[in-house]
């Protein structure tokens, strides 16, 4: 899929890493994965795939970025931050937008650091 985009799926510079938006897609087809918390988990899978393709994990990141279609995902998204990032949590911002690329329901950025 990066071949179609002009920009790095993730980016390291100086020891810190950026991870471009992850959408909640199946990957193989690009279509959109159905269910809150399964399309929350798609898109936060690729972010992890994203970090471990340079030797990192989730457990790098520091600041995260949710954009939803549905604000209503607030709880689901907030679940599997507790399940999946340990105390200190990193940051994380939330906000609802009108849409996400190839119909997801999420897209998922984060900032990381090596």
């Amino acid at each position: 899929m990066s071949d179609e985009h002009p920009y790095s799926p993730v980016f390291e510079h100086d020891g810190l890493v950026f991870v471009s938006g992850a959408a909640g897609i199946d990957y193989e087809t690009n279509e959109p994965v159905a269910g809150d918390r399964e399309s929350l988990d798609a898109a936060l899978g690729e972010v992890q795939r994203r970090l471990e393709a340079i030797g990192l994990g989730l457990q790098s990141i520091v600041k995260a970025n949710y954009f939803v279609v549905d604000v209503g995902m607030r709880a689901e998204a907030n679940k599997q931050f507790v399940e999946m990032f340990p105390d200190p949590r990193p940051a994380r911002t939330f906000v609802q937008v009108a849409a996400v690329p190839y119909g997801a329901r999420v897209a998922i950025e984060a900032v990381a650091r090596r």
